[in-house]
């Protein structure tokens, strides 16, 4: 993994905005003063499309990465967008959370690093105080296309857990196709 600081297993709890069930979305008499426990087909997704990220090509194809172990759970919950994570993670050798911190504070990908212009110029924001990241506060940062990360501390389980929020249609969706054709056309894969 990047930085050499390999995770072993992460354990997630997903809590999706509405929109992201698509349009029509979900009717509001089922969310209003109510959290729906399930999302079809979410749990399976959250689970294996990290590892193809992480994964390498190999003839072509898509070869998923076998760490690390991810378990998730999906819940609809009663925002209009964004969504948020709780996160646990364990390391194969656990960095010091000031180093996981600066990490984050320093990441920047391709499309910072072209200067895109959908691109957030700071891709993770990290968030010191303890009521942070909110979902009304914190998804429109960066015009909606930034992840904002807090309350990064130990686990009693897990080396650390972690809060993580980003615009389900804007960083997700709509803006984050936005960005890809940018940088394929930046990289001259298209014209």
């Amino acid at each position: 993994m990047q930085a050499g600081y390999e995770i072993k297993r992460i354990i997630v709890t997903t809590l999706q905005a509405v929109s992201g069930a698509g349009y029509p979305g979900v009717p509001s008499l089922d969310m209003i003063d109510n959290i729906v426990p399930y999302i079809g087909g979410e749990e399976e997704k959250s689970e294996q499309e990290p590892l193809k990220i992480w994964g390498k090509i190999a003839s072509g194809e898509i070869v998923k990465s076998e760490m690390p172990s991810i378990t998730t759970q999906c819940i609809r919950v009663p925002a209009t967008d964004g969504h948020m994570a709780a996160v646990f993670m364990g390391f194969k050798d656990k960095p010091q959370i000031d180093e996981v911190i600066k990490l984050w504070k320093e990441f920047k990908g391709r499309p910072q690093e072209l200067e895109l212009p959908s691109a957030p110029k700071q891709f993770l924001h990290y968030f010191e105080e303890d009521n942070r990241p909110q979902t009304g506060l914190d998804r429109m940062l960066e015009n909606g296309m930034a992840v904002s990360l807090g309350r990064l501390r130990p686990d009693s389980q897990f080396d650390y857990r972690f809060i993580g929020l980003s615009h389900n249609t804007l960083r997700g969706a709509a803006g984050g196709a936005v960005l890809l054709a940018e940088l394929l056309c930046a990289e001259n894969y298209i014209s």
